[in-house]
């Protein structure tokens, strides 16, 4: 079975590549049980890995200290931006109907789609430059502490690309492999990316439509509550420190945390939260997050992540409704 048509007008002698990634064991090894396991021709798989080039700034980026530890303070800085809701507007109004019809399909309304797509990449607009091929190429063969996951990765862009009829090697994204709009993974692609225009391609890199509809129905397929709270502000006076920031997973009833000191709030007696505490720019801030804040930590596990999504969906909403606030 041919893996791809276009791959033929790339295909040259192995042996040019002297140092390539062909001429490792471990990657013969990957190639000829994927081959086996997928119905690849070898031949052609090893092809691919004759276009693979190493790249010392993916390794230098994923193991790069973190200089500091955000708290919300400065998070806020990054996201909450005047040039982030403008955008975003602007983002919202030229893709109308696109998000009209996924917030019908999937019940996600569309400042918290444009609000991903806005912290992930700035509206499309910083996708990355990476080859996907090798980013996750490096990291399978040349990153030990995380190779077993990159190769699963690796191995999903493969089957994605076969299945797109895509050209394997013109794929961009993150240097982790993480690609378009919405910066999706190869399995999350597989699992979640849709065709949202019907023509045929999942185009989460240049279609706003596919990667609009793409967004919705990841946070749909992890259980959405359409017209759902996403978090709530309450005071943390008199509540036990040790109940924040616990668990993103909503963990401790209302009616639990209201016996601990909870001010009384409209959620119901039985609601699921999670307690949180952040660092804000006048102090601590304390939120209970719902189910809506826990599913958009699965697209990031980060409730700072999430809380930026919320409080620019937010904004979004507000200058939509009045655009002289901007």
């Amino acid at each position: 079975m041919k893996i791809f048509a276009l791959l033929s007008l790339f295909f040259f002698a192995l042996s040019v590549f002297a140092d390539s990634y062909t001429e490792r064991e471990e990657v013969r090894t990957f190639v000829k049980e994927l081959a086996e396991a997928e119905s690849f021709n070898e031949k052609e798989l090893l092809s691919i890995f004759a276009h693979a080039e190493y790249k010392q700034k993916i390794i230098d980026a994923i193991t790069r200290p973190a200089e500091r530890v955000l708290n919300w303070s400065q998070y806020q800085d990054i996201f909450l931006t005047e040039r982030r809701v403008e955008a975003g507007v602007a983002f919202m109004r030229d893709n109308s109907e696109s998000l009209a019809a996924a917030e019908e399909k999937y019940g996600v309304p569309p400042v918290i789609v444009s609000a991903i797509i806005g912290v992930e990449t700035m509206y499309g607009r910083i996708t990355g430059g990476y080859r996907v091929l090798d980013a996750l190429t490096t990291l399978a063969f040349d990153y030990p502490p995380r190779a077993r996951f990159f190769r699963g990765e690796l191995e999903h862009f493969i089957l994605l690309a076969r299945e797109e009829k895509q050209m394997i090697t013109d794929l961009t994204g993150s240097y982790a492999g993480a690609m378009g709009l919405g910066q999706f993974i190869p399995s999350s692609y597989r699992a979640y990316a849709v065709d949202f225009d019907g023509d045929g391609f999942r185009d989460i890199w240049n279609n706003p439509t596919d990667a609009i509809g793409s967004v919705a129905n990841y946070l749909a397929r992890h259980g959405w509550r359409r017209e759902g709270q996403i978090t709530i502000p309450v005071s943390g006076e008199g509540m036990p420190g040790d109940i924040f920031n616990v668990s993103l997973k909503p963990s401790k009833s209302v009616g639990e945390l209201r016996r601990l000191g909870l001010q009384d709030t409209t959620l119901s007696a039985d609601e699921q939260v999670s307690p949180m505490r952040l660092v804000g720019k006048a102090g601590d801030e304390y939120w209970l997050g719902l189910k809506n804040f826990y599913v958009i930590t699965r697209y990031n596990h980060s409730k700072l992540y999430a809380m930026a999504v919320f409080q620019l969906s937010e904004a979004l909403r507000d200058a939509e409704s009045d655009p002289a606030s901007l």
